[in-house]
């Protein structure tokens, strides 16, 4: 498919309108009262002390994930050392039911979009373009004092997940969903919501 130079605009007017209207969280937000259970608290505070900034702490996820770091169902614990941005995430399957599947991420010091690589193929020949690692802007949701851009088509670790992002002090933060049984889309929305409005900030020692 091929975009003019109008179409073009348009759209990345819409993905900086969506990101735009996150705002930036408050630091007097819920989630700054709110306090990371103890059996979750050691894994985030390391987190948070390894890129020196905050952390969001999950208090509540769809079971039977928890936000613990380090249990059965935490795939991925990643920090990149050179630009200290981080994904953590969750991921439950079993056959002939489904999957659950949860990703937190954080992008410190920035709060664009980031961008993925696209590889399309066809007539013996492979390109590679950067594209928006989310998209598809669908409204915003405001809970526990955050209020967060809803993002449905989503690159990398989050592709098929409904993802929403926020800013907090000059950084973006993501939570992610993958839209899977046993939950529909409506449910994964539910679940999200639930999870947000729970967050709970760990700062760094």
């Amino acid at each position: 498919m091929r975009f003019g130079v109008t179409t073009i605009t348009i759209l990345a007017a819409a993905l900086a309108f969506g990101l735009t209207g996150c705002g930036d969280t408050s630091s007097n937000s819920a989630a700054a009262t709110k306090s990371c259970p103890k059996s979750l608290h050691a894994g985030w505070q390391s987190v948070a002390n390894r890129i020196d900034a905050p952390v969001y702490c999950p208090t509540w996820m769809p079971d039977p994930l928890t936000g613990k770091i380090g249990n059965e169902y935490n795939t991925v614990d990643s920090v990149d050392a050179r630009d200290r941005s981080y994904l953590i995430g969750w991921d439950w399957q079993e056959s002939n039911t489904g999957e659950i599947h949860v990703n937190f991420r954080g992008y410190i010091g920035r709060t664009a979009i980031p961008t993925c690589d696209d590889t399309i193929t066809g007539a013996g020949t492979v390109k590679h373009r950067k594209i928006h690692c989310f998209s598809d802007f669908a409204g915003h949701v405001r809970h526990g004092g955050v209020r967060a851009a809803v993002y449905t088509a989503n690159q990398g670790a989050d592709q098929w997940h409904i993802l929403y992002a926020w800013r907090r002090s000059g950084s973006l933060y993501t939570l992610s969903e993958h839209v899977a049984p046993p939950f529909s889309y409506k449910q994964v929305r539910a679940n999200l919501n639930r999870m947000l409005e729970t967050l709970a900030l760990v700062r760094p020692a």
